[in-house]
Formats: C-alpha cells, structure tokens, sequence
C-alpha cells in the first residue's frame, strides 16, 4: 500500500467471521474491513442481537434494519447472500454498494477478489470513493477498461 492509497471500507454478512454466509437481515455480524490493493485489516466487527429470519420477513413496528444501515455507515460495499428489495434501498440510499454472491465462501476470497479488482479498473463509484482520477475513455489502455 502506497502512502497515498485510500483504503477501500467493505463489510461482510457472517455468522463465524471466517465465512461469508449470512442475508443482511439475518447477519448477527458483519465484519468490516479496509482493503487496499496490497493488504487487508479487519477493522471491526458489528454484532446485533435483533435480527430477521432467514426468509427476509421483518415487522416494520420492529425496525431491526435501520440500526444495521447506520452502523455500516462509511462503508462503500456490502457484501451478503441476500438482501430484500427494502433493504438494498435503504443501503444504497446510505452510499453502500450490496453485492450478492450465490453461496456461502470464505472471507479471505471476497478480500483476494476485492483487490483484484481494486488492481485493475474498479468501477467509477469505487473511483471516486478511492479518489482515483476518473478514466479518459480515450486514454485508458485496452484491456484496462471493464463495464
């Protein structure tokens, strides 16, 4: 990591901390980390007692999401097994990103993913959050360009 390397802040839906393998209403945890394009560091862990069933189902007289969405506050990506349409809103209303995978895997793959991507071209949202200059479209190397 370069002096001048903004570290990337993401968070992770598990119930081990070794795994991603939690639904966003359902995370009794989320670990948070900051991800460069050389290292990783876990920076916290949220923990919360209160939290949907598996199915997504919540009581809106009983908010367990609101909490959830602020504590994730300065992170630009979310990653989870799911997250119900109301929920994708409100955190991306906050500035987070959520990213769905298919099945349960290992924290330490969406980190190495993470900063593979973060190694090549990430997308503009992550380049202004970095504070990457913004790609020429003319001027970016073949190859270096992704949609």
């Amino acid at each position: 990591m370069t002096d001048s390397e903004i570290p990337l802040k993401i968070a992770i839906a598990t119930n081990d901390l070794e795994h991603l393998d939690a639904h966003f209403g359902s995370a009794a945890k989320f670990a948070v980390y900051e991800v460069t394009t050389a290292s990783s560091r876990l920076v916290e862990v949220l923990e919360f007692d209160a939290v949907t069933d598996q199915k997504g189902g919540h009581d809106s007289l009983d908010d367990r999401i609101t909490p959830k969405v602020e504590a994730l506050s300065g992170c630009a990506l979310l990653f989870v097994l799911a997250i119900g349409g109301p929920s994708a809103a409100r955190v991306v209303r906050a500035g987070i990103h959520p990213i769905k995978r298919k099945a349960p895997e290992p924290i330490s793959e969406v980190l190495a993913r993470t900063q593979t991507m973060l190694k090549g071209a990430p997308p503009p949202f992550l380049r202004k959050v970095l504070g990457r200059p913004r790609t020429d479209f003319a001027t970016d190397p073949a190859g270096e360009y992704s949609e």
